[in-house]
C-alpha cells in the first residue's frame, strides 16, 4: 500500500508540474503577443499617413529653364568679374577650371527626367558654402526640388573633396617640401626651422541623434574638432576633423593619423640642423599654444602670462608671431564661406563633408590666387610700425560656427624637449634678436 501511494503521488506531482509548466508557457505566449501588438501599434501610429502626391514635378519647378537662376541671371553675373566673386567667392575662369575638375562627379545621365546640369550643381554648392543660406532658399532660387538641392549639395561636396584632396594636400610630404615651408615661415614670420602652425577649433553642429555626451563641449553646445596645420602662406596642409567636441586639442592630435605619424617620425621631417654657427643641431618644428604637450616636434609657449622673464617673454611673442598664420587661415575661411558663421544644420557625416569641401576650395583657390583677390589685404594680420595690426577676420570668427576650446594641456615634457624650446629661447634672444622684438605692444 505505501509503494501504491507513492507512486501516485509521484504522478500527482508530475501532472502538477506539467501544468504548471504549460501555463507559463500560455502566459509567456500571451505576454509576447500583447508586446508585439504593442509595438504594432506604437509603429502605426508614428508613421506618417501616406498622402499621394499631386505632382510628377511641381509647375514651379517646370518653369526652371525659363527661370532658374543659373539660366536666367548667372551667365549675366559672370560678365561682371566683382559679381561673380561676391556669389560664388571665385572668378568665372576659376569656375570654368573647378567644373573641368569635378564635372564628370557629378554629372548625371538623362534616364526619365531632365538632369539638373553639372555646372548649376557646383554653382547651388558654391553659393550654400559662400553665404550658409538655408535650402529651401537655394530650393527658390534656382527652382529645384528640397530634397534634390540636398543631395545636390552633399554629392556634390564629397566630389569636391574627391578631386581636389590630392592636388591641394598632397600627401606625403618629401623633405624638400618641409624645407621649403620652413624657409617662407622664416622670410615671413622670422621662426626659423619652423614647418607649421597647429591649432583646433569647434565647429558647431545641431545635436546628433543619440549621440550621448560625446559631442557635447564646455561652450554647453555639440560641436566636432577640426584640426589643422598650414604653413606661412595660410595653406592648410594636413587636416583632421570629425573628432568629439568633448575632447582636448592635445589628446586629438596624439590620437589622430597625422600625430602619431609625427611621434614615430614617419613624415619625412628633415634632420636636425644648426640653428646658430657654433650652437648644436636643432629639429625642425610645428608651433601651437598651450593646448599641446611640448616634444621634439612641436614647440609651446612658456607657461604663465605673468611673471616670465624678458626671455621668455620675447620667446612667446616670436612663437606667436608664427603661429598667428594658423589663426589667420581659419579667420579667412570663416569670412570667406559663411557658412560657419553658424550652427551647421546636417549630420555629423555631411557637416564633415562640407568642411572637407571648404578646405580643399580654400586651398585652391589660395593656389590659383595669381591676382591675390581670393584673399582682401585687410583680412589678415599685417605688420605695422609698432608691430602687428590685427586683421579684421578677428571680429568674424568671434561670431562663427568655429570656436577656441579652453587650455587642456599638460606641463609633462622630456627633459629633451624642453631643452630644445630653451635653446630656440636663448636663439630668440642673442643671434636670432629683431629690433622690433622689443618695442611690441
Amino acid at each position: 500500500m505505501a509503494d501504491e501511494y507513492d507512486y501516485q503521488l509521484w504522478i500527482y506531482q508530475c501532472q502538477k508540474i506539467i501544468r504548471q509548466a504549460q501555463i507559463k508557457k500560455k502566459i509567456r505566449r500571451k505576454r509576447i503577443i500583447c508586446a508585439l501588438l504593442c509595438n504594432e501599434i506604437v509603429i502605426q501610429r508614428s508613421k506618417k499617413k501616406y498622402t499621394p502626391k499631386k505632382f510628377w514635378i511641381h509647375p514651379l519647378f517646370k518653369l526652371r529653364r525659363e527661370h532658374g537662376f543659373f539660366e536666367a541671371v548667372f551667365p549675366t553675373l559672370s560678365s561682371y568679374s566683382e559679381k561673380i566673386e561676391n556669389y560664388i567667392r571665385m572668378t568665372a575662369v576659376q569656375f570654368e577650371q573647378l567644373l573641368y575638375l569635378v564635372g564628370p562627379k557629378i554629372s548625371k545621365q538623362k534616364v526619365i527626367r531632365e538632369p539638373i546640369s553639372a555646372p548649376a550643381r557646383l554653382a547651388m554648392t558654391l553659393r550654400f558654402l559662400a553665404t550658409g543660406d538655408c535650402m529651401s532658399s537655394i530650393s527658390y532660387q534656382y527652382l529645384v526640388g528640397l530634397t534634390t538641392t540636398a543631395n545636390i549639395i552633399t554629392e556634390t561636396c564629397e566630389a569636391l573633396w574627391s578631386c581636389l584632396k590630392e592636388k591641394v594636400l598632397p600627401y606625403p610630404l618629401n623633405e624638400a617640401d618641409w624645407l621649403k615651408i620652413s624657409i617662407e615661415f622664416e622670410k615671413q614670420w622670422q621662426f626659423p626651422h619652423c614647418i607649421g602652425a597647429i591649432d583646433g577649433k569647434h565647429i558647431h553642429i545641431q545635436c546628433p541623434d543619440n549621440a550621448g555626451s560625446s559631442y557635447y563641449n564646455y561652450k554647453n553646445s555639440h560641436s566636432i574638432v577640426l584640426m589643422a596645420i598650414c604653413d606661412a602662406n595660410y595653406l592648410f596642409t594636413f587636416i583632421d576633423v570629425g573628432a568629439y567636441g568633448r575632447r582636448s586639442d592635445g589628446g586629438i592630435f596624439r590620437d589622430s593619423a597625422m600625430g602619431r605619424k609625427f611621434r614615430n617620425n614617419e613624415m619625412n621631417i628633415p634632420k636636425p640642423d644648426l640653428l646658430t654657427v657654433d650652437g648644436l643641431p636643432q629639429p625642425y618644428v610645428l608651433v601651437g599654444d598651450e593646448a599641446f604637450q611640448l616634444t621634439n616636434y612641436l614647440l609651446r609657449p612658456y607657461p604663465g602670462r605673468s611673471g616670465l622673464n624678458m626671455e621668455r617673454s620675447i620667446y612667446n611673442y616670436r612663437l606667436s608671431r608664427a603661429r598667428r598664420t594658423i589663426e589667420n587661415s581659419f579667420g579667412i575661411i570663416v569670412s570667406l564661406w559663411r557658412i560657419l558663421k553658424k550652427p551647421i544644420d546636417a549630420t555629423v557625416e555631411n557637416t564633415i563633408s562640407i568642411i572637407q569641401a571648404i578646405i580643399c576650395l580654400h586651398n585652391w583657390l589660395r593656389k590659383h590666387d595669381e591676382d591675390d583677390i581670393y584673399i582682401p589685404p585687410n583680412l589678415v594680420d599685417q605688420e605695422g610700425p609698432n608691430g602687428i595690426i590685427p586683421g579684421s577676420w578677428r571680429h568674424e570668427v568671434n561670431f562663427s560656427a568655429l570656436k577656441d576650446r579652453p587650455v587642456q594641456g599638460n606641463n609633462f615634457s622630456s627633459r629633451s624637449a624642453i631643452a630644445v624650446r630653451d635653446d630656440f629661447c636663448e636663439y630668440f634672444n642673442a643671434e636670432g634678436a629683431v629690433p622690433w622684438q622689443y618695442s611690441r605692444n
